[in-house]
């Protein structure tokens, strides 16, 4: 019988956005400002994790 390979974990914790940089905003009022993309993006990162919280309640903070 072969050895048993671990499986990598099928339900990893979400990991945060990246930050925009200090001059990717133009401060132009673009439509889609990545300011607005990124928060966005960490808002959808923060429902995600506390879902991922609630499915593994023993994960370190």
């Amino acid at each position: 019988m072969p050895d048993s390979v671990p499986l990598p974990d099928a339900d990893p914790r979400p990991l945060p956005p990246e930050e925009p940089g200090p001059n990717e905003c133009c401060g132009s009022g673009c439509p889609l400002c990545v300011l607005d993309l990124y928060s966005d993006e960490l808002q959808r990162y923060r429902t995600a994790l506390a879902a991922w919280k609630l499915r593994h309640p023993d994960a370190a903070p």
